[in-house]
């Protein structure tokens, strides 16, 4: 590992180790020179390949001839922006430093600056980080309404960071209300960078998005049902370690009872219901369109369903509101019955009545009826019973 070069008077060693430290001496006829070397031994766990959300701990070693100093260490991540790193048994020969969750954004070059007074040290040791994952937010929550499309897509940044290994994935669905796993499909990612997905489940109607970005899993809910709200978790998995990004998909759809027009003076109830918790900065909100300030009604705090009593035809809309901005919005169009309409049933009732006097009338002459019949046939067995006993005249022919 090492080679003089007489020509410039040098020492080249290769592969330093700590235990090259020392002194070294250069002699050349009656002269002589000393040098002092220090090495350091920035130690960086799993090659520099980690996923997002983990915390690696990085480890710095010295070793010197003379007595060790103190130092003051400092990171930069790829942004070039200070990190501060969480020290833990220190010595002045090893350094243990643990730093925060990495996010995807982290990869790229880091610098670990040390530096000491006494002696003088002021070094600069770059090092690479690539971390593995997605482009997504950990947690991300998407409104939609029933019947409509949703795409839901996660973008994966192995291509960004030019990852060179391969790794696997899935896309799983655990649907609200429910602690059962249905998984959508399977992934795999190669060395060379290709993504191949395959399909896993036959039962829940979605499509794999074949135009995508570089490194997106992209798939489509052509109708979303109230049931396919629920969480919708990406997952890869790397030599064992997993990194995964979450959308909560939460469904909304509006009711009336009874279903039809409006008769006037009757009232019908609207109701509007979300799939899932919302946050306490969240509310529903019915509203007539080009209605009045009475015509609104907002939901409670973590209340999912919200009814409403009305007596005015027209277009009504439930809202989600979340920081005061409207998510999403479903219409319901309430029709007013025509006047005819209004008779008929006023008719019909009319009708009605009649009806169920008439058939009372009959009841009770049928009733008479019957009991007179009932009667004359007992008048009749005692008049024969009183023959049988000779109790009664007869009349001579």
């Amino acid at each position: 590992r090492a080679e003089i070069k007489m020509e410039y008077k040098q020492l080249r060693v290769s592969k330093l180790k700590l235990s090259d430290a020392g002194i070294y001496t250069c002699k050349y006829g009656s002269q002589k020179v000393q040098t002092l070397l220090h090495v350091f031994k920035l130690i960086i766990p799993s090659d520099g390949h980690f996923l997002q959300n983990e915390v690696p701990q990085l480890i710095l070693m010295q070793n010197s001839s003379n007595p060790l100093p103190d130092l003051s260490i400092t990171l930069f991540n790829s942004n070039n922006k200070r990190v501060t790193p969480e020290l833990e048994n220190e010595t002045r020969q090893k350094y243990i430093m643990n730093l925060k969750k990495l996010e995807a954004m982290d990869s790229g070059t880091w610098v670990c600056q040390v530096y000491s007074d006494s002696p003088l040290i002021n070094q600069n040791i770059p090092f690479a980080l690539k971390v593995l994952g997605f482009q997504n937010p950990d947690l991300e929550k998407k409104y939609v309404t029933v019947d409509s499309t949703v795409i839901l897509s996660w973008r994966l940044n192995f291509q960004k960071i030019k990852w060179t290994d391969g790794f696997t994935g899935q896309l799983n669905w655990i649907q609200q209300g429910s602690a059962n796993t249905h998984e959508l499909l399977d992934f795999n990612v190669t060395a060379q960078g290709e993504l191949h997905e395959t399909k896993k489940s036959r039962d829940f109607l979605f499509e794999i998005l074949e135009r995508k970005p570089e490194g997106a899993i992209k798939v489509k809910l052509p109708k979303v049902h109230f049931n396919h709200s629920g969480q919708y978790q990406c997952q890869l998995v790397y030599q064992g370690r997993h990194a995964q990004s979450m959308i909560e998909l939460v469904v909304m759809k509006v009711s009336a009872n009874p279903v039809g027009p409006l008769s006037r003076g009757a009232n019908m109830t609207l109701t509007c219901q979300v799939s899932g918790p919302l946050p306490p900065n969240a509310y529903l909100s019915w509203e007539r369109v080009n209605g009045t300030k009475t015509d609104i009604k907002n939901s409670k705090h973590h209340e999912v369903k919200l009814e409403v009593s009305i007596s005015v035809a027209g277009l009504w809309s439930c809202h989600l509101i979340e920081d005061n901005d409207r998510k999403i919005s479903l219409h319901y169009h309430v029709e007013e019955a025509p006047v005819w309409n209004n008779y008929v049933i006023i008719g019909a009732s009319v009708g009605g009545s009649v009806l169920v006097f008439a058939l009372a009338c009959l009841c009770i002459i049928s009733g008479i009826r019957r009991q007179r019949r009932r009667q004359r046939a007992k008048r009749m067995a005692q008049a024969r019973q009183y023959l049988l006993e000779n109790k009664t005249c007869q009349c001579q022919q």
